[in-house]
Order: C-alpha cells, then structure tokens, then sequence
C-alpha cells in the first residue's frame, strides 16, 4: 500500500473563487503533500473583488462534519479560518480540546481583502477567550493583531506598537505569534514571531506589487502542512513563508479583482521545463 500523506483538517467557510477560504486551504496543504480533510463553516457569495455575503453554517453541522472525521482518520495539524459565528467557534473549541497534542494554528479573519467585516465583536471575544487559548500559533496581520489585542476594551487601538499587540494576544495562551507586515509602512515585508519572552526572529520578504486574495489562508495552512510533515515550529515558518511568497510571485488575475496566489507554481514550472525539453531537436538518430 502507499503511504498515507499527513492529514490535516481545516475549518473554513467556502470561496466560489478558490483564492481564499476552504478551497485555498485544500490546494495549499496538497501542493505541500498533506491530505486535506475539510469541514465547512460557511458558504460565501464573493468574487476576486470581494464578499457580498456570508451564510454560516449551523454548529452541529460543523460538529458532525469533524467528529464523523476524526472517529476515522488520525490528524496531524489543525487549521482554523473563517468561522461563522460564536456557535461555531464554541462547538470548534470543544472538539480542539479533545485533541491538546495535535497542533493547531488559527488564521483570525476579521475582514476580506476590500475591508468587507467578516467577524463581529462577539465571535472575536469567542475566539479569544476559547480559541487562543489553545493554539499553538495565531497569524493575524498587523491590523488583525491590534484589533484582537484589545478586544475587550471596545476599540482598536491602531498606534499600539506590534510588540505590546503580541504580548496581549501570548497572555491569551497561544504559544506563539506570527504578526505579519504587509499593512506596515515599510520597505519589505516584516513578519514577527513572537513568544512569551518577546521577538523570537523577524522575517523580510520583498514587497511584490498588487493585491493577493487568499494570502493570509495560504500562509496558515502551508505552516500547517509543514508542522505536519514533522518540521520544527521555526523551520515550519521558513519554509511556509518561501513557498508563500512564491505563491505571490507567480499569483494570476482571472477575474476583475485581486490577485490569485498560484499553489502550484512549482508544478507549472515542471511542467514548461518539460515542454521546453520537448520542443528541443532530438539527438536520438534514426
């Protein structure tokens, strides 16, 4: 028999584009060699633009779809992204909690690429106060961090520094956190990861031009995959922010919006080097 793949299971509500959402997490965890097992959180009306809306699905869907999973297939990584609603996020915590060893990673969507809100005050609280808890590592971009920092007081604080924005969230109990830099005014992109005693190490990739749909979700699930291919936590970032921004660097525009992250950029590659092979005059005589 062949190997089984690593299983990872994602929660995601669907996007009819693939760029971001649970079609985003099944190409990025199989071009990465995982096996994807996806449970449904939502379904989504969007395009390469935006979100026109969002249907949440009920939370003993949610449970069914991942308990029937688990009864069946051991899972080596979790990922969480859009949620849907308070319901969902406390019927997602109780499963996480029945597996404390199987790492999981959170991607805390707030809102779409256009600003669209896509988390309320109330399933941010949630998420905090149950989720957070129990990760291993949380990815929010810089907007995200200051936001889910400060939840409780009612407001964003926009002017906070990263570092006090990553010690509220590690007080919250997740083991680590990746603030990404892509809304920072800086020349490179700078991703920080965080720990309880502060900077671990920072990351600079270089600013591409164009906005990517489906970013965030192609990063969290690419950690994903490498923390389930056996890779440390530092190597698992390395490696997953390179095949990111790659992704990025080979991204497409099929539509009118934003720019889609290829998954498989490695493929097509393969793919025109063996084309090229062929249009070569053949050495071989007849």
């Amino acid at each position: 028999m062949t190997k089984t793949p690593p299983c990872v299971m994602t929660f995601a509500a669907t996007d009819p584009s693939s760029g971001a959402g649970l079609q985003a997490d099944i190409l990025t965890l199989a071009s990465i060699g995982c096996h994807p097992l996806s449970v449904a959180t939502g379904i989504t009306v969007q395009d390469t633009v935006g979100v026109e809306s969002v249907m949440a699905l009920d939370a003993e869907w949610i449970n069914d779809q991942a308990r029937t999973m688990l009864e069946d297939v051991k899972i080596s990584a979790f990922k969480l992204g859009l949620l849907g609603s308070v319901e969902n996020v406390m019927v997602i915590a109780e499963i996480m909690a029945d597996y404390p060893d199987v790492p999981l990673l959170i991607d805390p969507i707030l809102t779409s690429g256009r600003g669209d809100d896509l988390s309320n005050e109330e399933m941010q609280a949630a998420m905090c106060e149950l989720l957070f808890p129990q990760a291993t590592i949380i990815t929010p971009n810089s907007i995200e961090a200051r936001r889910l920092a400060f939840y409780d007081e009612g407001e964003e604080v926009k002017y906070t520094t990263l570092e006090v924005a990553s010690q509220r969230l590690l007080g919250l109990g997740s083991e680590y956190v990746l603030i990404t830099g892509t809304h920072e005014r800086t020349t490179d992109v700078v991703n920080g990861l965080y720990g309880v005693e502060g900077l671990i190490k920072e990351y600079h990739w270089g600013r591409l031009l164009g906005s990517y749909h489906g970013s965030g979700c192609t990063l969290t699930s690419a950690i994903a995959a490498c923390l389930a291919h056996g890779l440390t936590i530092e190597e698992a970032l390395q490696e997953a922010q390179e095949y990111t921004w790659q992704t990025l660097k080979n991204a497409f525009r099929p539509g009118m919006g934003q720019f889609i992250p290829d998954r498989f950029f490695w493929a097509r590659e393969e793919n025109e080097a063996l084309a090229a092979d062929f249009e070569k005059p053949s050495s071989i005589q007849h």
